[in-house]
């Protein structure tokens, strides 16, 4: 059936009326395959005898006149056999493809009964770290040719290079690799292991040097460092150096940098506008003018992705520095664990082809970081079987190539380590020889607060510990134990009861437990036990898994961690766009410096972004959350119309997901964070085109930057409060209330206008980059305190007041104004 040349595929891509089973066909595309080269194309219209519906002619183009030119299928049918009927049928998303053409052919004739090879899948397994496989996506990671997706010619010829593609992948990879790839290529959708099995015996025995054969794995040798290059002192030269352009903000900040660098030690607090590139700002200087190593500490693992990604990517290609980013022991392989699984025997197609995409993935990563693939969702339980667990046996075939050891050691002798706020506040003790002797530069500031809270308390499910009280209760023998055991689940039992955000245990609530958890001496109630003695401040937190409500018993410190007598870093930077929260209070007060230097620098007009205050926007804070979802649904809508991307940031996860079933409802495409994906995915999935409408809160305020769209739309539901009963909130309140100051506009209306000022900043990365922003809290124009806000604001922006219906030509004039 097939020749000696090497197999013939037939690459096909058809439109049709709709994707049912009733569809018809409207458009062929074929191309053929053969020996690595394209050797023939096809394409025809079909005429269907029916109306195209308004979809279908937007998404192909194609019009009903042109179709009543067009021949019917019955017309075309043998060509068509005569071309495909002794090839491998290819596409992207096979089943519908084939099924749709060989009922087609059937009913004129022709049985169609060609093996069929899946692209999807291919996808899939040969390039692992994509973030989605549609053939737009793929077409841009690959460079595939497809000007106008949707016709079927054009998709074909682009699925039929995605074919060679992965024909070319496959032959780069040793043989060892594709042998155990074919061991279990019959979990893979038809036919689609006829590709592999065509190139395998034509691979190499040898084993490149590239790679390296570990205990049955293939992998990816690291590559050699060159030796570093000099920077020069001149700020604005390395930039060039950079492909970079200089930015007048940008170097007076990197003057501030290099003004404390020259101090021999020192706390120093240095306030720079949002969105003037501070990264290089702090990192150039250091790198120049010091020869010490630096630790950079930043909110999230997602803005330390985006700093590996961009500014240490291009710092180490130009000038070879050594960077690296540590995250916890779970984020990495285990590959003793991955070996094992390997060797075990599983039905689950999906487990099998997850382990596929492994053994690719391993003669490509460098580090072993399981964030590198995009689609863990797809099959969480297979990740958390091979995920790191931090311990290493010393007699692990995998000594010397485990992937956290590795990532360990060459953190240790990097000039530049990445990492996030809460893994430098949870390991500075446990992991000091990592972190000693640098310089530590704390980026966005404001937000390590937070997380130095998050580390100065512990949470447990009082769910889980209530199981383990019953279990325990049921095989208790000792009569006083039995006792014990009830006593504690019912007080556990009575407080988990309990509702309210917040709500705050006193003294007496805990006391029975703990005297109950001292007499029992339990290994397994120990960590309850350690809880309740080391904190003095307890209060219960509900999170809702679905729909179901589960208690948690959080603990924390009355008083405030003072972070000067737990960090000893010889020389400290602390970086954000707002330092000094009012005339009496800064950041550094509330994180508990008392001896720094505090460098505020000017800024400028952004001219980039413009903010809209809509004048007749209802009272929506007295709405139901329904009616407010409905409102801000429908002003999005409205919104749409201007076509560009828009980001939308909201304070409540709650009226998020209530907006996000609206939009579902009324089939409005959007990203919504908490449903489709981490947040890195998203922001990848909104940048690259795929989404033109995301909802977000938490990260997306502060710690994601979105720098790809030339022009956007910032849209803030709320203003961004802390809510008035957070514990740590409450806790800032009581101190500043004993010094005599105020909790509302000293502490709560500033820290509010950080995070506002940040947001902004998320859409302002490009001086040639437009943000539209637009406010959709009422208390801007309608309580007192919204004055304060807009002075604060029209400092570096320009306010505009307009009421909502003219609300999108007041934004389509200042967007199209940069052009």
């Amino acid at each position: 059936m097939y020749s000696k040349k090497g197999n013939k595929y037939a690459v096909v891509d058809l439109e049709a009326t709709g994707t049912g089973s009733k569809a018809k066909i409207i458009q062929i595309g074929i191309v053929i395959v053969q020996d690595g080269k394209i050797q023939e194309t096809y394409q025809t219209d079909i005429n269907p005898y029916e109306k195209l519906d308004n979809h279908i002619k937007e998404l192909t183009g194609i019009s009903d006149g042109q179709l009543a030119q067009a021949p019917d299928f019955g017309q075309v049918a043998r060509e068509i056999y005569e071309l495909i009927g002794d090839a491998i049928f290819v596409a992207h998303n096979v089943k519908f493809d084939a099924n749709l053409l060989a009922e087609a052919l059937f009913f004129e004739g022709f049985d169609l009964l060609t093996p069929r090879v899946d692209t999807v899948e291919l996808s899939q397994i040969f390039f692992p770290t994509f973030e989605k496989y549609n053939l737009s996506v793929l077409a841009e990671k690959l460079d595939l040719n497809l000007d106008q997706a949707h016709t079927a010619i054009a998709d074909a010829m682009a699925t039929a290079q995605l074919l060679l593609k992965i024909q070319e992948k496959i032959r780069s990879l040793p043989k060892q690799t594709v042998g155990q790839i074919l061991d279990l290529a019959d979990n893979l959708l038809y036919e689609s292991r006829l590709v592999i099995d065509e190139i395998y015996p034509h691979l190499s025995d040898y084993l490149s040097e590239r790679f390296e054969l570990v205990h049955g794995l293939v992998l990816k040798k690291p590559a050699v460092t060159p030796s570093p290059r000099q920077l020069s002192t001149d700020f604005a030269l390395n930039l060039a150096l950079l492909g970079l352009e200089k930015r007048e903000q940008q170097a007076i900040f990197a003057d501030a940098v290099s003004h404390r660098l020259a101090s021999p030690s020192g706390v120093h607090f240095i306030q720079g506008q949002a969105g003037i590139g501070k990264t290089y700002g702090y990192l150039l200087p250091i790198l120049s003018q010091t020869s010490q190593a630096v630790l950079v500490v930043v909110p999230t693992k997602v803005l330390q992705g985006q700093v590996m990604e961009n500014e240490g990517k291009n710092l180490a290609d130009t000038f070879h520095i050594s960077l690296s980013s540590i995250k916890a022991a779970r984020h990495y392989l285990h590959l003793g664990k991955f070996s094992e699984v390997l060797e075990g025997q599983d039905d689950n197609r999906l487990m099998n082809l997850c382990k596929i995409q492994v053994l690719v993935w391993l003669t490509e990563t460098e580090t072993g970081d399981l964030d590198e693939f995009q689609q863990q969702y797809r099959f969480p339980t297979f990740y958390d079987a091979i995920r790191h667990d931090g311990q290493l046996l010393e007699q692990s075939f995998f000594q010397g190539w485990d992937f956290w050891e590795k990532v360990q050691k060459k953190a240790r002798m990097s000039r530049v380590l990445v990492t996030n706020h809460t893994y430098l506040l949870e390991h500075i003790k446990d992991q000091s020889a990592l972190f000693t002797h640098r310089i530590l530069v704390v980026d966005e500031a404001q937000r390590f607060l937070l997380a130095v809270e998050e580390f100065s308390s512990q949470t447990m499910d009082l769910a889980q510990i209530l199981q383990l009280l019953q279990s325990k209760r049921d095989k208790a023998t000792d009569l006083l134990e039995k006792r014990l055991l009830e006593s504690t689940s019912y007080e556990l039992d009575r407080i988990s009861k309990l509702r309210g955000r917040g709500c705050a245990l006193v003294s007496q609530d805990l006391q029975q437990i703990r005297q109950n958890l001292a007499e029992l001496r339990d290994n397994d109630l120990q960590e309850l036990a350690d809880m309740l003695v080391r904190f003095d401040d307890f209060w219960l937190e509900d999170k809702h898994v679905d729909d179901r409500r589960v208690p948690y018993l959080r603990g924390s410190f009355a008083e405030m961690m003072n972070l000067q007598e737990f960090l000893s870093f010889e020389k400290q930077f602390y970086i954000s766009a707002t330092l000094q929260l009012t005339k009496y209070l800064t950041m550094a007060d509330l994180l508990g410096f008392e001896d720094v230097t505090a460098d505020t620098l000017p800024s400028q007009p952004v001219e980039n972004q413009q903010i809209f205050l809509p004048t007749d926007l209802p009272n929506v804070l007295d709405y139901e959350e329904s009616e407010h979802a409905h409102y801000i649904a429908q002003r999005l809508i409205s919104l749409k119309e201007l076509q560009e991307p828009m980001l939308v940031l909201f304070t409540s996860t709650s009226l998020l997901l209530s907006v996000s079933e609206i939009l579902e409802q009324m089939d409005v495409p959007h990203l919504a964070q908490h449903k489709y994906g981490t947040d890195l995915q998203l922001k990848k999935r909104f940048e690259c085109g795929e989404g033109k409408l995301l909802l977000g809160t938490g990260a997306f305020w502060q710690g994601v930057d979105f720098a790809q769209q030339d022009k956007m739309l910032l849209v803030l539901v709320r203003l961004p409060f802390d809510h008035p009963e957070d514990r740590l909130t409450q806790k800032i309140n009581h101190s500043l209330r004993q010094s005599g100051k105020s909790p509302f506009y000293d502490y709560s209306l500033p820290m509010m206008m950080v995070r506002l000022k940040q947001a902004l900043g998320r859409t302002n990365r490009r001086q040639e980059q437009r943000s539209a922003i637009i406010l959709l809290d009422p208390r801007l124009l309608s309580k007192k305190y919204g004055k304060q806000v807009r002075d604060f604001l029209s400092k570096d922006y320009i306010l505009d007041k307009t009421p909502v219906a003219h609300l999108n030509e007041k934004i389509q004039a200042f967007l199209e104004g940069g052009e």
